[in-house]
């Protein structure tokens, strides 16, 4: 345990010193004086220049992936009026609001603040790197217990050219991801070096459509080859962003309209990319992914709606690394989300969905549902309190010939539980949350969450190395297909602090505490014990009961 605090104490000291060497460069490069936010002049100024659009993608670089700072402030009655004149609004929810695109550490090479280049506000650049360390303590995720202390990288960099060749535009993205100190076997969810997330040319009609009623302009937008992207509330389509490695998709994308107009509508059919960790990433031959999403803001100071379609099709592989992948599927799954205000009340956040269609001999029939509502008290410290329920259902009978999980997609996983036990799937999940910012620059979350299997004759996702990885084979220990296990999964505790050293480098500590319960302690009681010494693979029995903390910084480099 000692030399897990050394460990500890000299990353956070080698992360102070990077911060430290950081900040006179960002000063020495005379940057505009910052408005309250943290977002720059220069930045105001292309706001003004571009619209409403970068208002958002602006409004958001200096923020915590997961859960957004307070809006910025505009310097003018001009840009309060441009705010106004958008039907985009933010949903309150906990993690829903998807990543700008392009991403929020990107910029114009005109904002970065070199005054030679102030004229090039056609060419996007972007450079972020990401250390988090992790101590987890018998993590249940795995079949051995103790301690674990990996240290976790990720690079990203971003070149793109809009505007002066249009109506064509392109745009790379790069990433690597690492990880070190790990004592397991290394899957795709952490290690995926040198490759791409984004590598796309484009079409864009900058009035295509038109303008809005309020004399936005309506765009034509057609995309083709690898991109990553999240839209809707992240549950189905996300670059997930708190791990490690990222998802990523080649196909087309076609948009009629954008986030600020009174209407929008996605299409896209795509193909998700296999990570291969130390080769080029190449596209799922067997899978396809499509859909059309429609937002409707017409209502937006009151309710955004998101009606959507979203299907999957998959031709049988033979050489699957799991047993999905081996079986030709077939799902669909219409549903829709609504997310707006009551007034000074409450806000809100739901969606419903159901999946039809099959998976090998079975026929798919599944549903879910999240719905949360939260108020935020008018207060300096802006507290908030919010209340969350999430359900997804299970497999109800492995014998009945109708497969009942529900499958979530591409969507993300963490806002589920930090410590990646649940996703959804197989789940019925009660929250209760507290938000305290007393500060612009900090701000403390404290969340208690609940753990129940709708079914109990099915699994539990992502414990006793039951993840779907391209690594690890899963030996079948987080499923008790007769039931006797129980559906009471367990409670946690998640405790983070978010800190926005400077407008440019962000901080974040975390912690949770989980105690296991009934279908968690049968599970590791009734899988084979480690203390024989012959059976293999096997479980170290232990109560359950697991600890995990993080320390992360985040660092955008222009």
């Amino acid at each position: 345990m000692q030399e897990n605090k050394v460990k500890f104490i000299w990353f956070f000291l080698h992360i102070v010193a990077l911060s430290a060497f950081i900040e006179p460069i960002q000063a020495a490069s005379s940057n505009p004086p910052l408005i309250e936010g943290g977002m720059d002049k220069s930045s105001v100024v292309r706001i003004a220049q571009t619209g409403i659009a970068d208002l958002k993608t602006a409004a958001d670089k200096s923020v915590d992936h997961s859960k957004s700072l307070p809006a910025i402030v505009p310097e003018s009655k001009s840009d309060a009026n441009k705010q106004l004149a958008s039907y985009y609004r933010r949903s309150d929810g906990y993690a829903t609001n998807p990543e700008s695109d392009p991403p929020r550490y990107v910029r114009r090479l005109s904002d970065i603040g070199i005054p030679a280049l102030s004229d090039l506000t056609w060419l996007d650049v972007g450079l972020e790197h990401r250390t988090r360390y992790e101590w987890r303590n018998n993590d249940i995720r795995r079949i051995e217990g103790g301690e674990d202390n990996p240290i976790f990288l990720r690079h990203r960099a971003w070149i793109g050219i809009r505007d002066i060749l249009d109506p064509f535009r392109f745009a790379v993205e790069f990433q690597d991801s690492r990880v070190v100190n790990n004592k397991h076997a290394i899957t795709d969810q952490e290690r995926n070096e040198y490759d791409l997330l984004n590598a796309y040319g484009e079409l864009f009609f900058k009035k295509g459509l038109g303008v809005d009623d309020r004399n936005q302009d309506r765009p034509i937008r057609f995309r083709v080859g690898r991109m990553a992207y999240e839209t809707t509330d992240r549950r189905f389509i996300a670059r997930n962003e708190w791990r490690n490695t990222t998802n990523t998709f080649e196909g087309f994308r076609l948009n009629l309209g954008r986030d600020v107009n009174d209407w929008e509508l996605d299409l896209f059919g795509l193909q998700p990319v296999r990570r291969l960790q130390t080769k080029f990433d190449v596209a799922n031959d067997h899978l396809w992914f499509f859909g059309a999403i429609g937002h409707w803001r017409k209502w937006s100071d009151i309710v955004t709606i998101q009606p959507y379609y979203m299907g999957q099709k998959q031709s049988a592989d033979p050489n699957g690394f799991t047993a999905t992948n081996q079986l030709d599927r077939e799902i669909h799954m219409p549903g829709f989300r609504a997310y707006g205000k009551v007034g000074n009340f409450f806000d809100f956040d739901a969606s419903y969905n159901h999946q039809l269609g099959y998976s090998g001999p079975l026929r798919q029939d599944a549903q879910g549902y999240t719905v949360e509502v939260g108020r935020t008290f008018e207060h300096p410290w802006k507290p908030r309190l919010t209340g969350f329920y999430g359900y997804a259902s299970g497999d109800r009978d492995p014998n009945d010939g109708v497969d009942n999980r529900f499958d979530r997609f591409f969507g993300f996983a963490r806002p589920w539980s930090a410590d990646h036990y649940v996703v959804y799937e197989n789940l019925k999940a009660p929250k209760i949350r507290f938000d305290l910012q007393p500060m612009q620059k900090i701000g403390f979350e404290l969340t208690y969450a609940w753990y129940f299997l709708a079914s109990k004759r099915d699994r539990m996702f992502d414990i006793l190395d039951g993840n779907i990885s391209n690594t690890i084979k899963d030996p079948g220990f987080n499923r008790d297909r007769t039931g006797q296990s129980g559906d009471y999964a367990g409670h946690s505790l998640e405790g983070r602090i978010r800190y926005q050293v400077t407008p440019k480098i962000n901080a974040v500590i975390g912690y949770t505490h989980f105690t296991a319960e009934d279908f968690v302690k049968n599970r590791i009681a009734a899988s084979p014990s480690c203390a024989s010494g012959n059976i293999h693979p096997c479980v170290d029995h232990r109560s359950g009961n697991t600890d995990f903390l993080y320390f992360e910084v985040l660092i955008s480099l222009l």
